[in-house]
C-alpha cells in the first residue's frame, strides 16, 4: 500500500518535468525554452545543448545510462531504440555525454515501419525529431525522449506529428475568433483531453492456455458460461484484493512518470475495469495513455494477470472502449466549452458550440473513420458502445436554448433544481440542468464533449487529430465571415442560427440503441457506416482531402497512405484471426472431441460386453452427435482454409480486398465458430483444450 504522505514525493520523480528543468537550466535557458514551448518559437541550439547537458546529468543522477529517442509509429504502439551516453576517449577511457545535436534529432533504421506505400522497403532513413512540449522521463532504466517520426523526404510516419499540426491550427483559428470578442490576452488555445481507459484483467495461466488470447487478444471460441453480466453485480462493486493490489501497483507507477491517474473501478462485464486520468492537453494526454497501457500489461504480468486491452475479448460480454474527453481551454485558463450559469447570454460558448454541431454533421465520417478497425467493429452498434451512427447529444437545456434560437422566440432560463433527499440527515444539493446520455457518441458532459466510439487499444490521436481539425475548420469559416461583418454581435446571432437550422440532423439526445433510431438517422441522412471497409474509402473523398491539406494536416499522398495502411491492418487482423482458428481447432479441439468420442465408444462397448442394451444409450447417442459436429467443423476447417487462400489471390484493390474479409472470411469464421462452441458445450471438461469462459472471467 502506498503511503498518502509519499504520493507527492513519488509522484513526477521520473519526470524530466518543468519544476527540475527550472532547477537544472541556467534561468536565460529555461525562460528561452518556456517561450519555444508556450509561443511555439523555433529552438536555439544553445538552448538544446544546455538542456541535453541538464538532461544527462539529472538521467544519470537516477542511475540511468541509456536514452533512446521515443516516439509512435503508425503501428498505433509505441517505439525506441536505446543509445548509451558512453563516449570512449582517446586514452581508452569513456565520459558519458549527450549532445544537442542527439536531443534534437534521431535517426532509427525505420525501413520496417508500416507507412502504407509512402516509401520503400530500401528506403531505410527515417528522423526522429525532439518534441520539448512533452517532457522527457525515465523507464525501464532509459531517458525517454519525447517525438516526432518523418522519412528522409518529410513525410509524416507517425500519429505525433499531424496531432501537434492539429493542435496549431485549432489554436489559430479559435484565437482569431476570440480576438473579435475582445480577448485580446488570449495567445493560444489548446486542445485538452482525458481518456478514460476500459480494460480485462484475467489470470495469466488461463491466458498462456489460449492461442487466441496470445495470437489475436480476442477469443475466437467459447462458448456462454452459466454465468456472464446478467446480474450487473461487477458494475462499481468491491474490488478484488488481487485487482486492488493490481491497481495500486499501477497507479505508483504511473505517478512516478508524470500520469495523473485518478479514478478506478470495476466496469460491467466480469473481469472488467476502467482507469480515468485527469485532463491534460491533447499531445500529453496521448503520450500518458501509451505509457498507461504498456505499464498495465507489465504490472499485471507481474501480479501474475493479463492485461487484455481488446475491444471484444469475450463474445456476449460487454467489450472495452476508451472515451475521450476533449475540451479547449485558453491561455488565461478560461475553458471555451465552459457555459455558465445562462449559456443563452454566453456568446463567445454558444458561438464555439455552434461550431461543434458544424463540424461533427459535416464529418461524421472522418470522425467514424477515426475509430474504425477490425476489433472495435465487433463493439459499435451493439447494446455496449455507441452504434456507427454518429450523432451529438446535447441535453434537454442546451437543446431548448436552441430550439428558441431557430424559432426567434425567448428562453426562460432553466435553473438547477434542489434535489431533495427526503431524509432529515442527509443534506439537499443541486443537481444537473440536464441528465447524461451513455448511448451517445458524442455527449456534452457539462463543460467537454465525451467521444465514446474509440476502441480500448487506440491511441487518442487520431480522434484527437480529427476532431481538431474538423472544429478549426468550422471557426475558420466563422471567423471569415465574423471579420467581414459591420455588426459583430448581429452577425454572431445569426451566424449561431443559420448554423442551427442547417446542422441540427446531428442532435439526437434519445436512446442510440433504438432500432427506431437507426430508421430516424436514415430519414435525417445521416451515415451509418457499420463496418471499417465501409468507412475507410471515405477518407480519401475529395471533400477530406482539401481538408487536410488546407490546414496543412496530412498531403494528399499522406492522406492516401494512411488509409491503404488502414485497409491493410484489417485484412492482417481477421487473417490472423483466422489462421489462429484453424490451428486451434486441427491440433487441439477434434483431437480432444476424437479423445472424448473414443472414451464414450469404450464405455458403450464395455457395457455391451456384459450384456447392458445400449441402443438408445446415452453414451451411443453423444458420441454420434460429436461424430456429426466433428464432421461438419472439419469440412468448414477445410472450406476457411481454401477462402484464405482465394483471398491472398486477390492483391491490388485494397479496398475490395478487406471488403471480402468482412463479408466472406468474417461471415464463415462465425459459422465455424457457432459448431466449436456446440462442442464445448458437449465435452468432459477435462477433455476440453482450453480454458473456458467461465475459468476465465472469474480467474482473478
Amino acid at each position: 500500500m502506498i503511503n498518502d504522505s509519499k504520493v507527492p514525493e513519488i509522484y513526477g520523480s521520473l519526470v524530466f518535468s518543468d519544476s527540475v528543468m527550472k532547477e537544472k537550466l541556467p534561468k536565460e535557458i529555461y525562460r528561452s525554452l518556456k517561450k519555444t514551448i508556450e509561443e511555439g518559437n523555433d529552438l536555439d541550439i544553445t538552448v538544446a545543448n544546455s538542456v541535453a547537458t541538464a538532461m544527462k546529468d539529472w538521467a544519470l543522477e537516477k542511475g540511468v545510462t541509456h536514452y533512446t529517442h521515443w516516439f509512435q509509429p503508425m503501428t498505433g504502439i509505441t517505439a525506441e531504440k536505446h543509445d548509451c551516453f558512453i563516449s570512449p576517449q582517446a586514452d581508452g577511457k569513456v565520459i558519458m555525454e549527450f549532445s544537442g545535436k542527439e536531443l534534437i534529432k534521431g535517426e532509427p533504421d525505420a525501413s520496417s515501419f508500416p507507412s502504407g506505400g509512402l516509401r520503400a522497403t530500401f528506403e531505410a532513413r527515417g528522423y526522429t525529431a525532439w518534441d520539448p512540449t512533452s517532457y522527457a522521463f525515465i523507464k525501464d532504466n532509459s531517458l525517454c525522449i519525447p517525438t516526432i517520426f518523418c522519412s528522409y523526404s518529410g513525410e509524416v510516419l507517425d500519429k505525433k506529428m499531424p496531432l501537434l499540426r492539429s493542435m496549431e491550427v485549432i489554436s489559430t483559428q479559435a484565437c482569431r475568433v476570440l480576438q473579435l470578442f475582445g480577448d485580446s490576452a488570449v495567445t493560444h488555445v489548446t486542445s485538452e483531453v482525458g481518456p478514460e481507459q476500459e480494460y480485462f484483467l484475467v489470470d495469466r495461466g488461463c491466458y498462456l492456455k489460449r492461442k487466441d488470447l496470445r495470437f489475436s487478444g480476442r477469443t475466437l471460441f467459447g462458448a456462454k458460461p452459466p454465468k456472464g453480466q446478467e446480474l450487473e453485480d461487477h458494475y462499481f462493486g468491491s474490488i478484488r484484493p488481487r485487482v486492488m493490489a493490481f491497481m495500486q501497483d499501477l497507479n505508483k507507477e504511473l505517478w512516478k512518470i508524470g500520469i495523473l491517474a485518478k479514478t478506478e473501478h470495476n466496469e460491467v462485464a466480469p473481469a472488467q475495469h476502467e482507469l480515468a486520468p485527469i485532463y491534460t492537453t491533447a499531445n500529453i494526454a496521448t503520450d500518458h495513455n501509451q505509457l498507461t497501457m504498456e505499464m498495465m500489461k507489465k504490472v499485471a504480468e507481474r501480479h501474475g494477470m493479463a492485461c487484455l486491452l481488446h475491444e471484444k475479448p469475450f463474445a456476449g460480454v460487454n467489450g472495452s472502449g476508451k472515451h475521450n474527453n476533449w475540451s479547449l481551454a485558453t491561455n488565461t485558463g478560461v475553458n471555451l466549452f465552459k457555459p455558465g450559469k445562462n449559456p443563452i447570454e454566453n456568446k463567445r460558448f454558444m458561438l464555439f458550440l455552434a461550431a461543434v454541431i458544424k463540424a461533427v454533421d459535416e464529418h461524421q465520417d472522418l470522425l467514424r473513420i477515426s475509430v474504425a478497425s477490425a476489433g472495435n467493429d465487433h463493439r459499435l452498434g451493439a447494446n455496449e458502445a455507441p452504434p456507427a451512427i454518429v450523432s451529438i447529444f446535447l441535453g434537454d437545456e442546451l437543446t431548448s436554448i436552441l430550439d428558441s434560437i431557430e424559432k426567434g422566440c425567448e428562453y426562460n432560463c432553466t435553473k438547477a433544481n434542489t434535489m431533495q433527499t427526503g431524509i432529515h440527515v442527509l443534506p439537499d444539493f443541486k443537481k444537473d440542468t440536464t441528465d447524461r446520455n451513455r448511448t451517445s457518441p458524442f455527449a456534452f458532459t457539462g463543460n467537454k464533449f465525451e467521444f465514446r466510439m474509440l476502441g480500448s487499444t487506440f491511441s487518442v490521436s487520431g480522434p484527437n487529430i480529427i476532431l481538431n481539425t474538423i472544429v478549426a475548420e468550422a471557426l475558420s469559416e466563422f471567423a471569415d465571415r465574423l471579420e467581414k461583418a459591420s455588426d459583430f454581435n448581429k452577425e454572431v446571432d445569426a451566424l449561431i442560427k443559420e448554423t442551427v437550422i442547417k446542422h441540427k440532423r446531428i442532435i439526437f439526445n434519445g436512446n442510440n440503441y433504438a432500432k427506431e433510431w437507426v430508421a430516424e438517422a436514415k430519414q435525417r441522412g445521416l451515415l451509418n457506416l457499420k463496418s471499417t471497409p465501409e468507412a475507410l474509402p471515405y477518407f480519401v473523398s475529395e471533400k477530406n482531402i482539401k481538408l487536410f491539406t488546407k490546414h496543412k494536416i496530412f498531403t494528399e499522398a499522406e492522406i492516401h497512405s494512411r488509409c491503404e495502411l488502414l485497409l491493410e491492418n484489417y485484412c492482417k487482423v481477421i487473417s490472423i484471426e483466422a489462421l489462429t482458428m484453424l490451428d486451434m481447432v486441427r491440433k487441439d479441439i477434434l483431437p480432444a472431441v476424437y479423445e472424448y468420442g473414443k472414451m464414450l465408444a469404450g464405455a458403450a462397448k464395455a457395457k455391451k460386453e456384459i450384456g447392458i442394451d445400449i441402443s438408445d444409450d446415452s453414451e451411443v447417442a453423444l458420441a454420434e452427435k460429436l461424430g456429426r459436429l466433428a464432421s461438419i467443423l472439419f469440412k468448414k476447417a477445410d472450406l476457411l482454409e481454401k477462402t484464405l487462400i482465394s483471398a491472398g489471390d486477390k492483391n491490388g484493390n485494397t479496398a475490395a480486398h478487406a471488403m471480402f474479409y468482412k463479408e466472406t472470411v468474417l461471415a464463415e469464421m462465425q459459422e465455424f465458430r457457432a459448431t466449436a462452441d456446440e462442442l464445448e458445450t458437449l465435452v468432459g471438461a477435462k477433455y476440453w483444450p482450453f480454458p473456458t469462459y467461465g475459468e476465465i472471467l472469474y480467474s482473478v
